[in-house]
């Protein structure tokens, strides 16, 4: 059975209190390589403007607080700690109060449930021992079933003001979800956001998928599917849970699709007569331009964020490893070079780094590297990790990790790019295959 997605909008609004401050403070997580301890931060309890929201409430404050902790770089003290109590939206805030039990951030915030069934949550960030707001208090407005939406986007704007970067709590992830035993199973595609929640189908078990990819709107979906028998390339639009075959040779397996970063160009892998070479696709012209010619197998491509350059594996140097060419042809430069096989590149959204997944010594490990080769660091290792995919912001990637032995079942992971947080990602079956969307409008 197919479920339809519900598309939601969120209406956002700069919320000016009559007693603002415009004096930002310097609290700032400067995120490096190393151990970080996490910030101490109170996300007081919102308060319940209107009848019937004291429900949402809760649930937008657990949220947010949820979102911070998991991030690995704030700790939410309990409400068990509090000194004193946040009364009002507009209520003083008793800085000594807070200070005493060394909070060093605070957000407060309030619901409010309109006439026609509206949600508005309204919040403020301050920084306790500058004794001032972190920025000005922003509202953010939709309907009732979008209360996830509201906390995530709030969560957001307290990431990127304690850390001077994107937030990535509103942003959803394609991946495959895996059912039944090792030598049956069952694979559809289903979408879900960041954190697990809201799983929602995009295509039955009848064929089997594989490798889902995000246009850089999040409204498209690449996908490899076998329903003709046979690995070829669809997209999907997400909101009608429509798919249609990309404008290729029926004849020709096509595989390991990615978007170009303005969304109408398409690269893919192609077997044909025994040989796998990359290709360019417009998807306005149905233009075709073989980008790749050689007697090995090139597969996995990932564009730069600008666009210009490709990332890709290659086994044309005697093992796979990892090559960037210029978009408009040239020679592939290899820039792996340790010991083991490469696979799976892609470049993070932030141009900094590539992440991979890297084969050595009977271990598997997701890894990032400079585009240029330099500074490889080995993030995870385990049984099977593969197929990493990237946060919005550039700073967390998600994965599959699969267990060994006949019962073993993929499952997805993410972690930090300094290898901190490694944590399971709760779904409710076996997963595979996850690709992170950007944060949603």
């Amino acid at each position: 059975m197919i479920r339809y997605l519900v598309a939601v909008s969120l209406a956002l609004f700069v919320y000016q209190p009559a007693a603002a401050q415009e004096r930002s403070g310097p609290l700032r997580i400067e995120i490096t390589e190393g151990v970080i301890e996490p910030v101490p931060i109170a996300v007081a309890p919102f308060i319940a403007e209107t009848p019937g929201a004291a429900e949402f409430a809760q649930q937008i404050t657990q949220l947010i607080a949820a979102d911070l902790n998991g991030t690995g770089l704030f700790r939410d003290v309990p409400q068990s700690a509090y000194i004193s109590q946040v009364a009002g939206f507009d209520a003083p805030v008793a800085y000594a109060d807070w200070k005493a039990i060394n909070v060093e951030a605070l957000v407060v915030g309030s619901v409010t449930l309109t006439s026609d069934n509206r949600l508005l949550a309204k919040f403020r960030l301050f920084d306790i021992f500058t004794n001032a707001p972190l920025g000005e208090g922003l509202q953010f407005a939709g309907s009732v079933g979008s209360w996830r939406r509201v906390a995530h986007k709030i969560a957001d704007q307290v990431y990127a003001r304690i850390t001077g970067e994107g937030g990535y709590f509103d942003s959803r992830v394609v991946f495959v979800e895996t059912t039944g035993p090792k030598d049956a199973r069952q694979k559809r595609l289903a979408i879900m956001d960041y954190d697990g929640a809201n799983v929602q189908y995009l295509t039955d078990a009848s064929s089997i998928v594989l490798a889902p990819r995000f246009s850089p709107t999040g409204d498209r979906v690449l996908f490899t599917s076998y329903e003709t028998g046979f690995p070829q390339i669809y997209e999907l639009a997400v909101g009608q849970v429509q798919k249609r075959a990309l404008a290729l040779e029926a004849e020709s397996m096509t595989f390991a699709p990615r978007y170009a970063p303005d969304g109408r160009t398409v690269v893919y892998s192609e077997a044909r007569g025994g040989n796998t070479d990359l290709y360019r696709l417009d998807l306005n012209t149905g233009e075709r331009l073989r980008l790749t010619s050689a007697p090995s197998i090139e597969t996995a491509p990932s564009f730069s964020p600008d666009g210009q350059q490709i990332v890709f594996e290659s086994d044309r140097s005697g093992s796979q490893q990892l090559y960037i060419m210029p978009l408009a042809g040239g020679e592939p430069q290899r820039i792996s070079f340790g010991q083991g096989r490469y696979g799976t590149p892609v470049w993070s959204p932030r141009g900094d780094f590539v992440a991979f997944t890297k084969q050595n010594a009977g271990r598997f490990h997701i890894g990032v590297m400079r585009s240029d080769g330099l500074a490889e660091r080995l993030l995870t290792a385990s049984f099977l990790d593969e197929g990493p995919t990237w946060a919005p912001n550039g700073r967390v990637l998600m994965f599959t990790r699969e267990s060994a032995g006949a019962e073993g079942q993929p499952a997805l992971f993410s972690v930090d790019i300094s290898g901190r947080n490694l944590r399971r990602v709760p779904t409710a079956t076996a997963a595979s295959d996850p690709a992170w969307s950007p944060v949603l409008p």
